[in-house]
């Protein structure tokens, strides 16, 4: 088994970390403290929109902002791209300061403050995403769907689970 991402470019998990023999999301309580608080946070993020154009088009006009495609950062500080951004974020976190950091929940706001002060990557600067063996890498959840269970798994559990696994989910909209 290896690394996947889920939802989202950026956040690569360990597959049998997260995953059970039936290709199902391993219920919370069986999953290491990162690997939780990451997928909670997913649950949260996917269909949501690019950091970056909501910061040009903001609620007044956010039809026009195009859905999240990568994720980078730590939960609760981080930045999510759409593949127009991505290189731009890419740029700031290498060449202007932002991989100082790497690790830091600040480094969302920094980020954030670069790209409405007119931050951009230069003209031709571009990711290549590569992918060593993609016939070895599982089929990740659909972007513009939601992590299978997961929701179901988190309304069914009372205060004192959700303290035992130490989440916070107040930020997650189940509908």
């Amino acid at each position: 088994m290896g690394k996947v991402s889920i939802g989202l470019r950026g956040w690569r998990f360990d597959e049998e970390a997260v995953f059970a023999a039936d290709g199902t999301v391993k219920p919370l309580a069986n999953m290491n403290a990162d690997a939780r608080e990451r997928i909670v946070r997913l649950s949260a993020m996917i269909g949501d929109p690019c950091d970056a154009c909501y910061l040009r088009h903001g609620d007044e006009d956010i039809e026009r902002c195009n859905p999240a495609r990568a994720i980078y950062g730590e939960p609760l500080g981080e930045v999510l791209l759409c593949d127009d951004h991505e290189a731009d974020f890419v740029y700031w976190f290498q060449e202007e300061g932002g991989k100082r950091l790497a690790g830091e929940r600040e480094l969302q706001s920094r980020f954030h403050e670069w790209f409405a002060d007119g931050g951009r990557s230069p003209e031709g600067f571009e990711l290549e995403h590569v992918e060593e063996d993609p016939g070895d890498v599982p089929e990740a959840p659909d972007p513009d769907e939601e992590l299978p269970g997961l929701e179901a798994e988190l309304e069914q559990m009372d205060e004192d689970e959700l303290d035992a696994l130490d989440l916070d989910i107040d930020d997650l909209d189940f509908e």
